[in-house]
């Protein structure tokens, strides 16, 4: 059985969201998403979600792709494999050829890890939906 493991924020959830998610349950038979906690993104991008914590996560184990949803406390993946001992990790393709998931490649590959890079959706995300509203007011 192929686990997949991908994490999140999933604030103001929208089709590129759901786009990742399709295309990482495509690629294996069980999928773990890790969401993001409100302090998480609270210390990570120094701003708090709109949607709270729970109710993020209640919107994500509702999707028919998702098959377990977890807390993403922190950032560090050999935690999470050590806890739900994934064979790929899925994450945007706007993350490809960085520094910290060029570590990661390198980190989980001895592991058999293999890291999936599945495209972003141009033209929507969560930044972007936030600075429509701003405008808006």
């Amino acid at each position: 059985m192929i686990v997949g493991y991908t994490t999140g924020v999933y604030d103001m959830f929208h089709i590129g969201h759901l786009n990742i998610l399709k295309r990482a349950k495509e690629q294996c038979d069980y999928l773990i998403v890790g969401v993001s906690t409100d302090e998480l993104v609270q210390h990570d991008k120094n701003k708090t979600p709109i949607i709270p914590f729970a109710d993020r996560c209640a919107i994500v184990e509702s999707i028919k792709y998702v098959d377990q949803v977890v807390a993403q406390e922190n950032k560090n993946k050999y935690e999470a494999w050590e806890k739900y001992h994934f064979n790929k990790m899925f994450v945007g393709s706007d993350w490809k050829g960085t520094p910290q998931w060029g570590g990661y490649e390198k980190q989980f590959s001895p592991l058999g890890v293999e890291i999936v890079y599945l495209d972003h959706t141009d033209g929507i995300s969560s930044t972007i939906l936030r600075n429509r509203l701003n405008e808006e007011r």
